[in-house]
């Protein structure tokens, strides 16, 4: 019997330590996984923030022009244009037509377009007819949704040109560029446009043109004014102050940054508000230093105080276009500088980027994130001053972290360089064209070869894997016009499954984008309520309009609903 008990009790106490062994073996394999699954999520995320983020079409191989200026119309139309003496593009005039003009440094005669339209829904292109020259010009959308497109070089510096979306197809082939001549006071080129809260266009500066005006002409604004701030930023040697950057801030006044520094500007009175400080290190951003400049989404829109913010990033050091033009290329600058231009004491943080880079384009997108695209990691803006294409873009994210606001993306295969250009679509990918270096088209015998082509880069917002989570606008319908302080319902669907606390909705100004610089680019985050659940699949969010036109000029905007920082297909909306 005692014999048995002691037997009986080994076995089962084996039994136990075999149960035992077991579950920690079993403990140290699902430890085993979770660190593998945890270093994998971990290399997982280095990768999407290292380069694999976003998608590169090519869309079209050759537009007969490189896109030096480019705006986006109302009826989902871009127009494009380069310079009127290159010579001969690679796209003719259609029925026969040809430009005759004496003034013309390379053809007298040419019977090749400098200026296209290209229609995204259908991937095509149809040439226009530019009579003056518009190289380096400027431009901005009136509240009508015509592009209103000032100066230029040579016989276009002082005319005004305006093309008109053309809605009927019928209409189409007749559809074309309207000139007025002298219809500015004064020579621009290389100067910024914007538009003011009572829809009028204001430009400003230019090369060696210290002073602004406005268009339309009034009895009482028919003049050019002083605006000394452009004598006190200017180099004579280099001219680090041309295209300024020109936002027009909450309070109605404008934000004007030239070189490295800014002003806030009472263009109702001539009157400098402020003088913010210079950005540390103290170097140019502006052509042809060429940085770039947005303001960045405007939110709390129903509050006392509005906050605004600008970024300015990019750029290259002091004496780099001279360098340059003797064949030594410096290194582009890498930082960006953000300021809150409506502080009562305003001071610029300074951020780094993980690419330096030098003509690059920043747009904002729908969920209010900035991309950073194309141009240079050596050199500077002009004839053959820069180096080391910058391929990669990059997304800044304004409201994460400090320190953790910049992810690089996919790259192109495509240099954009000098006179490159990108704008948003209303399908929210980005169009990229343009880049020439040269004097003239050179496609052969240099380092970077004009380029004709067409691109789109889709964010990852774009992915087919965010599909389910990504929302589709059923009312208003596109074209809706509303009223400033307006309370307007916005319905939508999502496939899949809605947080609802993570729904906006933005809207955004396109812009005139030309020289790394989008001219009255602007997005804001409209108060709303909750979202409520209205069917199937089928949500409804109810959205206030900014209080007035300081806060929105009067015009056109693109309408998103964002959910999860994944933007629908935009719809057209005219505030007035």
């Amino acid at each position: 019997m005692i014999m048995k008990s002691n037997s009986t009790t080994t076995t089962s106490s084996n039994n136990i330590l075999f149960f035992i062994l077991c579950h920690i073996f079993l403990l140290l394999l699902l430890l085993q996984l979770t660190c593998h699954r945890r270093n994998f999520a971990s290399a997982a995320a280095v990768r999407s923030s290292d380069g694999r983020s976003g998608k590169w079409n090519l869309l079209l191989p050759n537009i007969g022009i490189s896109a030096m200026h480019m705006q986006l119309l109302n009826n989902d139309r871009v127009v494009m244009f380069d310079r009127t003496d290159f010579g001969q593009s690679n796209i003719s005039l259609p029925n026969g037509k040809c430009r005759y003009d004496q003034n013309d440094t390379a053809l007298k005669v040419d019977c090749t377009a400098h200026s296209v339209e290209y229609d995204v829904a259908s991937n095509s292109i149809r040439p226009l007819m530019v009579q003056t020259d518009v190289w380096c010009s400027s431009g901005s959308v009136f509240p009508d949704g015509s592009l209103i497109q000032t100066g230029g070089y040579n016989d276009g510096e002082k005319v005004v040109r305006v093309f008109k979306p053309c809605n009927n197809a019928s209409t189409t082939t007749t559809c074309d560029w309207r000139e007025i001549q002298g219809a500015l006071n004064q020579k621009r080129w290389y100067a910024t446009n914007h538009i003011l809260p009572d829809g009028r266009q204001i430009v400003i500066g230019g090369r060696r043109t210290f002073n602004y005006e406005f268009y339309p002409k009034t009895n009482s604004a028919n003049h050019v004014y002083s605006l000394p701030f452009l004598v006190q930023t200017n180099d004579l040697k280099s001219e680090n102050n041309l295209y300024p950057f020109v936002f027009l801030n909450v309070d109605g006044n404008l934000f004007i940054f030239a070189n490295n520094r800014a002003i806030l500007f009472d263009h109702t009175k001539n009157a400098v508000v402020k003088n913010y400080p210079e950005m540390p290190g103290g170097e140019p951003r502006n052509y042809p230093s060429t940085g770039s400049a947005v303001l960045l989404p405007l939110k709390n829109l129903q509050a006392r105080e509005i906050q605004a913010e600008v970024l300015v990033c990019g750029g290259a050091p002091k004496g780099s276009y001279i360098s340059a033009k003797n064949g030594n290329f410096s290194g582009a600058l890498n930082t960006c500088g953000r300021i809150t231009i409506t502080d009562p004491n305003p001071q610029w943080t300074m951020e780094t980027m993980p690419l330096a880079r030098t003509m690059g384009d920043m747009v904002i997108l729908p969920n209010g994130n900035v991309l950073i695209i194309n141009g240079a990691g050596t050199g500077t803006a002009a004839w053959e001053c820069g180096r080391d294409p910058v391929l990669k873009p990059v997304i800044y994210r304004p409201d994460n972290p400090f320190n953790s606001r910049f992810e690089i993306q996919n790259p192109s295969t495509i240099p954009r360089m000098y006179h490159s250009t990108a704008i948003l679509l209303r399908d929210g990918r980005v169009l990229v064209g343009g880049s020439n270096p040269h004097i003239y088209y050179n496609f052969t015998t240099t380092l970077f070869p004009t380029e004709l082509s067409l691109e789109a880069f889709s964010p990852s917002y774009l992915d087919p894997g965010s599909e389910d989570l990504r929302p589709q606008i059923i009312s208003p319908a596109s074209q809706y016009a509303i009223g400033y302080g307006q309370r307007v319902s916005i319905r939508f669907k999502v496939s899949g499954w809605v947080n609802r606390n993570l729904v906006t909705v933005t809207m955004v100004a396109p812009g005139f984008n030309t020289h790394s610089f989008t001219m009255n680019q602007r997005l804001l985050v409209l108060a709303s309520d909750n979202v409520k659940p209205i069917g199937e699949k089928a949500y409804q969010i109810n959205v206030v309009t900014p209080n007035n036109a300081k806060l929105a000029p009067p015009g056109y905007y693109l309408l998103f609903v964002v959910h999860q920082d994944i933007p629908s297909e935009g719809i057209w909306i005219k505030i007035q």
